[in-house]
């Protein structure tokens, strides 16, 4: 059976803003992969992902995510990529005025959904998925980082999204909240969920060996390719 090919990025090139970032990138991703992307500050691992997510345009190359064709795509279909897929981010971009259950619900709402019941048994059951029921009624501020960065999986998931990107999602973590983030992060994997990680925490790559990017240099290759590799194992051996 031929793999679907949810992500496909050839001769691509990430800018950020007017600044070029990565260049003649090529990339497939199939359904159900676990993927890390790693590499130092600056070097384009969340303008990589900011560009699947057509948050950052690709003027260079060609893009193919879920069927909609990055280059030149327009707002409406951004709208619609979007919902079939779950953004993480590190920064959490959480709604400080509203409670845990009202950043979801808004979320819902404004991706089309129309009836309160509806909302509302979704809500609860994505808070199931992440552990965090029993905190629907706190306001963000009112929670750890950990459990902050549970709410963002959980708004990540309302719409069932194909893919996930996450960008740096255990960077404000301490080493025990990582662990169990990551945990929640191969748990949707295995539920068919695609995953794609930036990261620059080894001992998480440790605890789940993925194919894995290195963007550097300018460039974004598989590791076992990438001259740095040897580099990138010894910050593993260091962090376990």
């Amino acid at each position: 059976m031929d793999k679907k090919i949810v992500i496909q990025l050839e001769q691509a090139a990430v800018y950020q803003r007017e600044n070029l970032i990565l260049l003649d990138v090529d990339l497939e991703v199939e359904a159900g992969e676990f993927i890390y992307v790693i590499g130092k500050v600056g070097t384009g691992k969340s303008s990589l992902i900011k560009t699947l997510n057509a948050e950052l345009p690709l003027f260079q190359g060609k893009g193919e995510v879920l069927g909609f064709q990055l280059a030149g795509i327009k707002n409406r279909a951004v709208s619609q990529l979007r919902r079939k897929m779950g953004v993480v981010f590190q920064d959490f971009r959480l709604l400080t005025d509203r409670n845990v259950f009202q950043n979801l619900s808004f979320v819902l709402q404004s991706t089309g959904w129309k009836q309160k019941t509806a909302i509302m048994e979704r809500v609860i059951e994505v808070l199931n998925v992440v552990g965090m029921l029993q905190k629907k009624d706190k306001m963000p501020y009112e929670l750890s980082g950990g459990e902050q960065q549970r709410v963002v999986i959980a708004r990540a998931i309302l719409n069932n999204p194909e893919i996930i990107l996450a960008d740096e999602p255990t960077g404000n973590l301490d080493p025990e909240t990582s662990e169990e983030i990551l945990d929640l992060f191969i748990r949707l994997n295995e539920e068919g969920k695609t995953i794609l990680m930036a990261t620059h925490d080894y001992a998480v790559i440790a605890k789940k060996p993925a194919r894995t990017l290195v963007c550097a240099h300018g460039k974004l290759s598989d590791s076992e390719e990438n001259k740095e590799v040897i580099e990138f194992e010894n910050l593993l051996e260091s962090n376990i």
